[in-house]
């Protein structure tokens, strides 16, 4: 990195995101739970309010971008975190009145917050440099993995904190958290998105989205993000149905967690030794590996070992398509581009999320990873003809 500045800043990033990410993992591992106190007999949409975080985020996405285009990206991180408590003080007091639709409602707010904080990976880039954008990627996507150890043990250690208004405790939590997201956020010093500065005119969106590499991009970290999302919403539910306990569900979540940002210290590395498109194609083969060992038995074994094989697969297709996604822009498409692309991954996210929910609780856990099989073996294919075009290029140039 250039200098101290600059890797304090990347480290007071990883931080904000830590917190961003604890917040999802308490919402992943106790929303459907919660909802299930909250819904009468008809239990169907236990997964809605996990759905509606993504929801949320999908909707913010594009405005967040914009945003930040105009104000600058650390007021809009200060102005999701804001959001993100707001969203959290509104489920805690749905759940003490016992309102399944203002829990959902808050939730969905909540998910607003993700929007703004999902951008930390690319200010990241800004801080850093196009030279160092892989590891300054890796480095503040690493800043999740504290999430995979603190998130599903505080909703675990405070769900009975406040009986017997039971999973009221995390929500609370997530309004610490986001007190020190703050903290965070304030430390960094972020260069300014100024058009003013950008001596290249802007292309068309569609045209920018034709490139093959925007592309391949786009659909690792789309269907990175919503395969880890479908199979992993529905991964509590399964877990109980298949007689285990709501303990084993924190704990396979919290090492899904860690799996999802533990590589981070090593994936910029990855990247810049074999390249984006082979990092993309081995996440997505460990996605196919990840559905093969869920369909193989329901012991707590299967399930932790599919949801640590689907953390990495998402790490590597999620921060390999980011990083590639950076190459095929200019500076005055910034905006629109980043907004498009975390529009459409969210936007495919809360889909899945909520199909995921239905296709568990209507048809069991097989029929939710046979579903997603296809778009991991998609990702493969269109990688490795990446690679072999490639391979091919460098042959005719010598």
């Amino acid at each position: 990195m250039k200098d101290r500045r600059t890797k304090l800043s990347i480290l007071f990033m990883a931080g904000a995101q830590a917190m961003l990410n604890s917040t999802t993992s308490i919402l992943i591992s106790s929303a459907s739970f919660a909802a299930l106190l909250l819904l009468g007999e008809d239990k169907t949409l236990a997964t809605l309010p996990a759905t509606a975080v993504v929801t949320g985020t999908a909707l913010a996405t594009i405005p967040a971008s914009y945003f930040m285009k105009k104000a600058g990206r650390k007021p809009g991180f200060i102005f999701g975190i804001l959001l993100g408590i707001m969203g959290a003080a509104i489920a805690a007091y749905s759940i003490y009145y016992g309102s399944f639709v203002g829990f959902t409602i808050g939730a969905m707010i909540v998910g607003t917050c993700t929007a703004f904080g999902n951008y930390y990976r690319f200010a990241a880039v800004d801080v850093a440099g196009p030279e160092y954008r892989s590891k300054a990627v890796s480095y503040v996507m690493a800043g999740g993995l504290v999430a995979g150890f603190i998130g599903p043990q505080i909703a675990s250690n405070t769900k009975e904190l406040f009986l017997p208004y039971l999973y009221l405790g995390p929500y609370l939590a997530i309004i610490a958290l986001g007190v020190l997201a703050l903290f965070f956020v304030s430390q960094v010093k972020i260069p300014k998105m100024e058009e003013s500065h950008f001596d290249d005119e802007p292309r068309p969106l569609m045209e920018i989205l034709k490139q093959p590499t925007a592309i391949l991009a786009i659909l690792s970290a789309m269907i990175g993000y919503a395969g880890m999302s479908f199979v992993m919403i529905a991964t509590p539910l399964a877990i109980i149905g298949c007689g285990l306990l709501d303990e084993d569900s924190f704990n396979v979540i919290s090492w899904h967690v860690v799996a999802m940002f533990g590589p981070s210290f090593f994936t910029g590395s990855l990247i810049a030794r074999y390249g984006d498109y082979k990092i993309i194609m081995i996440g997505a083969l460990l996605g196919v590996a990840c559905v093969f060992v869920a369909l193989s038995g329901v012991a707590f074994s299967n399930f932790w070992v599919a949801l640590v094989l689907l953390g990495v697969s998402w790490n590597f297709m999620f921060v390999g398509g980011t990083t590639l996604l950076t190459t095929t822009y200019r500076p005055s498409e910034t905006a629109k581009v980043q907004g498009f692309n975390d529009f459409l991954v969210f936007g495919t996210v809360a889909t899945a999320s909520l199909s995921a929910g239905i296709l568990q609780q209507t048809y069991g856990w097989d029929v939710v990873n046979y579903s997603v099989l296809p778009f991991f073996i998609l990702v493969v294919v269109i990688a490795f003809a990446k690679i072999m075009g490639g391979k091919k290029e460098v042959a005719a140039a010598e």
